[in-house]
């Protein structure tokens, strides 16, 4: 079921999510300080595309918190904004609502995504 809700979700609106999470880690890499984060963003690029079967495992450190911090001043709130419209609009239908999901998935990504971690379910 994973991979048919990953190859929907990549046609309406997966394409796009990982393009802005493209971008915002070339923004980002753009400096050297930047470049972990664009790191991260890019991973998050990845599971942009296919987040169906994946989970985000939070942890961290102080470091991972002043990051956070950093990240979300500067761009995690826009991120954030992006993916709750899209879920909003995901569940206009009752089958959007898994895609929505996803979405809100990505948004809390978008608030905190260092010392967060992506594994496979199984």
């Amino acid at each position: 079921m994973s991979c048919l809700g990953n190859v929907i979700w990549m046609i309406f609106g997966g394409l796009i999510n990982a393009a802005v999470w493209f971008l915002a880690g070339c923004l980002w890499c753009i400096t050297l300080i930047g470049i972990p984060i664009g790191m991260q963003c890019f991973k998050f690029a990845g599971l942009g595309l296919a987040p169906f079967g994946k989970e985000v495992v939070y942890g961290g450190s102080s470091v991972s918190l002043l990051l956070n911090i950093i990240w979300l001043i500067v761009s995690g709130l826009p991120l954030a904004i992006a993916h709750l419209i899209s879920a909003l609009l995901l569940t206009l239908t009752i089958v959007g609502i898994p895609f929505a999901q996803q979405s809100l998935k990505m948004a809390k990504l978008a608030l905190m995504p260092f010392g967060a971690r992506i594994v496979s379910r199984r």
